[in-house]
């Protein structure tokens, strides 16, 4: 059950001019699944991508970095779902390269013009020869305004689309942003298990796009967390088309602020679309820690508080078991903690101060909080001017049954 998920309608998803997406059914793990999906763009795009830290990362995420460092110019995606490709040594990486190599021979592109990726279950060989025999059908699909589509398509064990769509004037120019994203379980930053593809057709130059990309994954999948699990396939993938006509190559652009703004406004309301429609969630949790000397510590406490099976648990069951908080944020690492400086509220109720119960404070008051479905947990360090925030869900019955029957 998704909290608030805001699905726009069909023709509020606005296409990018210079990209096109074809999605087709190719019978990767199920039957009648839209389950493949390929993005042309058009030359002069730039791409850049933020993707997984874990060691144990999937053959397309190797394949991607490879081909992204090679300096050629990227001229299509391709996204399987139904099988991760991780975890599958050597035949993977080969798999992944024949999928590239299929795409580049239908497109008249280069192979390392290919971006591939894949999501789905670990540890299991992709089945390379039914993408390869899909393919066709996803070019002979492409179309503009496929982006709703592709949003179906890249889903795993989502219950809803995720899609973010807007329009925005710099200048003299119209600028459109569109994006998509996937992810519902396995989430913890680094990246989560999740994809994401946000367009625009602005332009944006290929290094200023390589460092915007990181710094956009840093205020939004890199701040969420559903049950602090890094998957391996994790990617974020940033295209800039500048088909619009507006160039930017430096962040001294008079435009590029505005850009980078509505640019991280779009890439954080896909990364809270996967909290919101997380595997069982029946909450979604603002965690934000105050007064912190460094961004390290209050990321430290902020992910202690969203990672805890008892605070996640309590949350679902709207129980103001509030000390599990507490608890969190004096384990989270700050070894010189005064917890005299602590202050801790829920929602607009404070509940506990100089280290303990705030006497005002009302058990009936933390449940009335605790009902909601969007919920604020505030902490404040009482150590310094540092804010930062992260998002997260509750545990439910809900989320061991879909993970419990993952593979049947």
């Amino acid at each position: 059950m998704a909290v608030n998920l805001y699905i726009p309608s069909d023709d509020a998803v606005f296409p990018v001019a210079g990209i096109e997406i074809g999605v087709t059914e190719a019978g990767i793990r199920k039957a009648d699944r839209r389950d493949l999906t390929v993005f042309r763009l058009s030359a002069g795009t730039s791409v850049a991508g933020v993707f997984t830290r874990n060691r144990f990362c999937a053959a397309p995420v190797i394949v991607c970095q490879q081909h992204l460092a090679s300096g050629q110019a990227i001229r299509a995606l391709v996204i399987n779902t139904g099988n991760a490709n991780a975890g599958t040594g050597e035949p993977g990486m080969l798999a992944a390269q024949q999928t590239c190599d299929a795409l580049a021979g239908l497109m008249g592109v280069s192979s390392q013009q290919i971006l591939p990726f894949s999501t789905g279950v670990i540890l299991e060989p992709l089945p390379v020869d039914r993408i390869v025999a899909g393919l066709p059908g996803a070019i002979k699909n492409l179309s503009p305004g496929n982006w709703v589509s592709a949003a179906h398509g890249i889903m795993t064990t989502d219950t809803l689309p995720k899609i973010h769509s807007q329009r925005v004037e710099l200048g003299e120019h119209t600028i459109t942003i569109t994006g998509i994203s996937k992810g519902a379980g396995m989430i913890r930053p680094n990246m989560a298990t999740m994809l994401s593809y946000l367009a625009t057709d602005a332009g944006i130059s290929q290094p200023l796009l390589t460092q915007l990309a990181r710094e956009l994954a840093d205020v939004s999948f890199n701040r969420i967390t559903v049950d602090g699990d890094t998957s391996t396939n994790d990617s974020f993938i940033v295209m800039a088309t500048g088909q619009c006509g507006l160039m930017i190559d430096s962040t001294s652009h008079p435009h590029y602020t505005a850009l980078k703004d509505a640019l991280a406004n779009a890439a954080k309301d896909l990364a809270q679309k996967i909290v919101r429609d997380a595997e069982g969630a029946t909450k979604f949790m603002t965690i934000c820690v105050e007064q912190a000397k460094t961004a390290e510590e209050a990321l430290l406490v902020a992910y202690a508080v969203a990672h805890s099976p008892l605070v996640k648990t309590a949350f679902f069951a709207s129980d103001p078991n509030l000390g599990r908080i507490l608890a969190a944020v004096g384990y989270a690492g700050i070894l010189d903690l005064d917890v005299a400086g602590v202050n801790l509220w829920l929602g607009d109720v404070l509940v506990a101060t100089r280290g303990g119960r705030n006497p005002d404070y009302q058990e009936s008051d933390g449940q009335r909080i605790m009902k909601e479905p969007e919920i604020l947990v505030r902490i404040a360090l009482g150590r310094g001017e540092i804010t930062e925030t992260v998002y997260t869900c509750d545990f439910s019955h809900e989320y061991v049954s879909i993970n419990a029957d993952y593979r049947s």
